[in-house]
């Protein structure tokens, strides 16, 4: 192990390398070292068409984390798990200026240990009937994980197959090969004098581990960013890499480029474990909610009541609108419940935004790999998801949004390896976006302004899942609206569809409801109204 400078290990990084980066969001990027990598670029134009890989999304939408990489002619290839922190990644794909592609987060960090064990790469579900599936010729819309035309390019002549489908004994799976890295980027707390890593100031391990033995088995190099040098560490099961996978040690001198996350320089809830009462909980916990009772607020609303009518044992809580569905449950007197996170905490409170991936007292932290094994093996009771686009047969997209430079790639993350796992799925988001405004009170909803875009379409544009593959597995489908529940139920002629089956009591059912959708859905026979508490004001206790 080689104590250097960021500036050194950037000097490192030769041109059309396969560089992977370890981080979630705000957390646990080697922030100086990427920064130190564009400067060299920026100042020399080197090192060049370099092969990007990461599993969960790192950024801030703006210039930090593996934006840093976003610069033309940097960059060859991006094989993301998530991009919507991304979002530099983002232009240089929609600019047609690197390949593109988008493959499941859970896989990635599998991906790092097949390498890791020598193995040919990873057989898996995870992916069948979405856009990474790349039997093109049954549907446009199966990619095999591309994201732009260069990328769908390079796969039709041959030049890339980042995934697979493949039979094996009479079943239909789909084959991730496995890759050399060249070097990994990993950023931990301390490091000794032998180049043992320790990770007892960050929020959680990544897959670390994984992504160190695979870059090393590779014969890459292993660039570690840390706080601090240590003569040797106190606990030893501190020690998350061993410091024989370790080549190179970047000391940050500089606190904003080695914070917790993006949003918070060290918040200790996140390292403090679970202490067996309700006072963690308690602690870390927002206060009760306040301000009008909106739309957004009476989808969360409904959600806690899907949790109450399946007492789940383990939930999974999306970014954005499910993250708050914990912090509301409790308030409605709902326990026995433990929110896990894809990153790797179990129990505790999940944060939101740039600290997304952490939780506030946890019980217990894995890592990232062995959190998406559990996950896919069917560990998870429920998960509630956010929900973007929607079509009459039940599928969903949060995965891209139009084409061409104007486009958005947000990229699954987990989303699929958890949504074709999780025992019973439940998706939250409006009937419309764009201007919608509500009012809700004495147990009835009135739609005040109508939103402008439709998420009920005639064809989703990305599938990101797949409503009737999902269904066929015996996995239960909802989805939330705060004016309307659907279900996944079959049709006449067998085949499952969404179909309408609860509707806010005050709206109208063809006015407010079926011609808000942009295509025809079906109505339950046992349509019913949505629960009045939902429109109450003040805390819904359950």
């Amino acid at each position: 192990m080689k104590v250097i400078t960021a500036h050194e290990a950037a000097a490192l990084v030769q041109d059309g390398w396969t560089v992977a980066s370890a981080g979630f969001v705000g957390a646990g990027h080697a922030e100086a070292v990427t920064e130190a990598l564009e400067q060299r670029f920026l100042h020399s134009g080197l090192p060049r068409d370099l092969t990007l890989v990461y599993s969960a999304g790192q950024g801030d939408r703006g210039a930090r984390g593996v934006n840093h990489f976003g610069n033309a002619g940097m960059i060859a290839t991006v094989v993301g798990g998530h991009w919507r922190s991304a979002t530099r990644l983002a232009t240089l794909a929609m600019a047609e200026q690197c390949e593109g592609y988008n493959l499941p987060q859970g896989v990635l960090t599998h991906l790092y240990r097949a390498i890791a064990g020598g193995k040919p790469g990873v057989m898996t579900k995870i992916g069948l009937h979405t856009f990474v599936d790349p039997r093109t010729a049954q549907d446009a819309r199966y990619h095999g994980g591309a994201v732009n035309q260069r990328a769908h390019r390079a796969i039709a002549e041959g030049k890339a197959c980042w995934v697979d489908a493949v039979e094996f004994r009479g079943d239909e799976y789909l084959f991730y090969p496995s890759f050399p890295i060249d070097c990994a980027l990993i950023r931990c707390t301390a490091a000794d004098a032998r180049g043992n890593l320790s990770t007892h100031r960050e929020a959680f391990h990544h897959e670390l581990l994984a992504l160190a033995q695979a870059a090393h088995n590779s014969g890459g190099i292993v660039v570690a960013q840390v706080e601090s040098l240590v003569d040797h560490h106190e606990i030893l099961q501190a020690i998350h890499v061993p410091g024989i996978l370790v080549d190179y040690v970047v000391v940050c001198d500089n606190p904003a480029s080695h914070q917790m996350t993006f949003a918070e320089a060290f918040n200790p809830a996140y390292v403090t474990p679970w202490q067996g009462t309700d006072a963690a909980d308690e602690a870390a916990a927002p206060s009760p909610e306040a301000g009008p009772l909106d739309a957004r607020t009476i989808v969360q609303r409904r959600a806690v009541m899907e949790l109450a009518r399946r007492a789940p044992r383990v939930v999974n809580l999306g970014v954005g609108m499910p993250a708050a569905v914990g912090m509301l449950a409790h308030q409605a007197g709902l326990h026995g419940f433990t929110l896990t996170v894809e990153a790797g905490p179990i129990g505790g409170t999940p944060a939101d935004g740039l600290s997304f991936g952490a939780s506030a007292y946890p019980e217990a932290v894995v890592d990232q790999p062995a959190q998406f094994d559990f996950y896919e093996g069917g560990g998870i009771d429920l998960a509630i998801l956010g929900l973007a686009e929607l079509d009459g047969q039940g599928n969903v997209n949060v995965s891209k949004f139009g084409e061409g430079e104007g486009a958005l790639i947000a990229g699954v993350g987990g989303f699929i390896n958890i949504t074709q796992s999780a025992r019973a799925v439940v998706f939250m988001g409006t009937l419309t976006a764009g201007g919608l405004e509500v009012r809700a009170g004495d147990g009835s909803l009135q739609i005040v302004r109508e939103g402008r875009v439709k998420k009920i379409v005639p064809e989703v544009s990305h599938l990101s899942f797949n409503g009737p593959y999902v269904a066929s597995l015996g996995i239960p489908v909802v989805y939330i609206t705060e004016r309307a529940v659907f279900e996944m139920r079959a049709s006449e002629g067998g085949e499952a569809r969404l179909t309408l089956v609860e509707i806010a009591p005050g709206v109208d059912l063809q006015r407010d409801v079926l011609d808000q959708c942009a295509t025809p859905v079906a109505v339950a026979p046992d349509l019913r109204e949505m629960d009045a508490r939902l429109f109450q004001a003040g805390t819904m206790r359950l």
